[in-house]
């Protein structure tokens, strides 16, 4: 390694930059908004950071691994750290914009590096001829995609099960659901006696991991912003988890998002294990936080599958002066340290509009609530509704064919259901 130190590994003419807006930032004018830092990029899943962006085997050839730093010299030069991106073309580095900045404020400045030193006068994004050197040197990426793996193998086996966490049907496959195998329950809870029985539908196949439905959900729940070292410690608060999965060959693979929160399992394994009842099952099948009980033994967050219960090690909001805490929603608790805390399907929402529904004396109707992730969603690919309605949206989509929950072998009853991603490739070419 100290001999490839300072030695250009591509020759000019060789490499491509191409340097692009950031999926977040933008080009830099966003860099001061916490939200945004804190929001893991849709490929990478990169947290308050940019990188440079390079094939498997532009990367295997350059002799260098995911959070090196190299130098790229284009007429000028600058440091970035790498991440290794399946599918990408080889022969290119991409470089997105927004990181560098040395005005942006409190928030913004400092974070990541500016790839704008490289571009030509005119302000153009392409040019070819770039050179990379090894510096020798290691960079902290907070990364969120594998987080809370158990260890190696438990990593190994996500891998493995990828076809199965997110589902995908061929269109001649609609028509056709996969039955579980079904075995007895260890137990069962007392039925459900609400007049309402609340439940989401998420479509994979509108789902394009923009994440606007966890910064919608942040926005809305008074969620803390944790800061890249408590990101790197898989401390991060966001209730709203956008798994992203490549499937196929690295150098062209499919690439198929999830999101995960909280699923509301009526046999909810976080709620045996916890001393206090601090998390507790109302009669209309929600999993709810009581946050004045919890006294943070985690026990919970140990116990859930899915992996979608945060807890505050730090009171991150004691020092905001109170002109800044009138910007949280008043419907919301500010949950304090040590406490636990994870998606409520919006239960300020839902209780507001069962008052109105009282005092008007009706029926909520259809469609009348809308978690904030659902009203944010572009594509309209979740779906929040009443089960007990049988002619409700939420509950014709849980009755299709592309229907599923997640690890349905721990027979947990879930009130979040996928709709698994449909393809349609074409007979005459290969798979898609």
């Amino acid at each position: 390694l100290a001999a490839a130190r300072g030695k250009a590994l591509a020759p000019a003419g060789e490499l491509e930059v191409a340097v692009v807006p950031d999926s977040r930032v933008w080009d830099g004018r966003f860099a001061n908004n916490a939200w945004l830092q804190e929001l893991p990029d849709p490929l990478s899943k990169l947290t308050w950071d940019n990188a440079a962006l390079l094939a498997p085997a532009t990367a295997a050839r350059l002799g260098v691994r995911h959070g090196d730093v190299v130098t790229l010299a284009l007429g000028r030069e600058v440091e970035a750290p790498v991440i290794v991106m399946p599918g990408q073309a080889p022969g290119t580095v991409v470089l997105p914009l927004g990181g560098g900045r040395t005005a942006a404020g409190k928030v913004g400045d400092g974070v990541g590096f500016n790839p704008a030193v490289l571009l030509d006068d005119d302000g153009s994004l392409l040019g070819a001829g770039l050179q990379v050197r090894v510096t020798g040197r290691r960079h902290l990426l907070a990364c969120t995609q594998d987080h809370h793996a158990i260890d190696r193998i438990g990593f190994r086996g996500r891998e493995l099960r990828t076809p199965e966490i997110v589902r995908e049907q061929n269109l001649g496959e609609v028509h056709e659901p996969e039955h579980e195998p079904a075995h007895p329950p260890l137990f069962r809870s007392p039925e459900l006696a609400g007049r309402n029985q609340w439940a989401m539908a998420i479509d994979l196949s509108a789902c394009i991991g923009c994440s606007v439905c966890a910064v919608a959900c942040q926005a809305e729940n008074n969620i803390s912003v944790v800061g890249k070292a408590q990101v790197a410690r898989s401390r991060e608060m966001a209730w709203v988890r956008i798994d992203r999965y490549f499937v196929g060959d690295e150098g062209n693979p499919r690439v198929a998002f999830a999101p995960v929160a909280c699923q509301h399992c009526e046999q909810a394994p976080c709620e045996q294990v916890c001393p206090v009842a601090a998390t507790v099952h109302n009669d209309e099948g929600l999993n709810q936080m009581v946050y004045n009980r919890c006294v943070g033994t985690r026990y919970c967050s140990n116990n859930c599958p899915f992996k979608v219960r945060r807890f505050n090690f730090f009171n991150y909001t004691n020092d905001l002066p109170h002109l800044r805490r009138m910007a949280f929603n008043p419907e919301v608790t500010v949950r304090s340290r040590g406490v636990m805390e994870k998606c409520t399907y919006c239960i300020q929402r839902l209780e507001r509009a069962k008052i109105a529904a009282h005092n008007e004396r009706r029926p909520i109707a259809d469609g009348e609530i809308v978690p904030a992730c659902a009203q944010a969603c572009p594509t309209g690919a979740i779906v929040f509704g009443d089960l007990a309605d049988a002619d409700s949206r939420v509950a014709k989509l849980h009755r299709e064919g592309r229907a599923y929950v997640m690890l349905p072998e721990l027979d947990l009853g879930q009130r979040t259901h996928y709709l698994a991603r449909l393809r349609n490739p074409s007979p005459d070419l290969e798979e898609a």
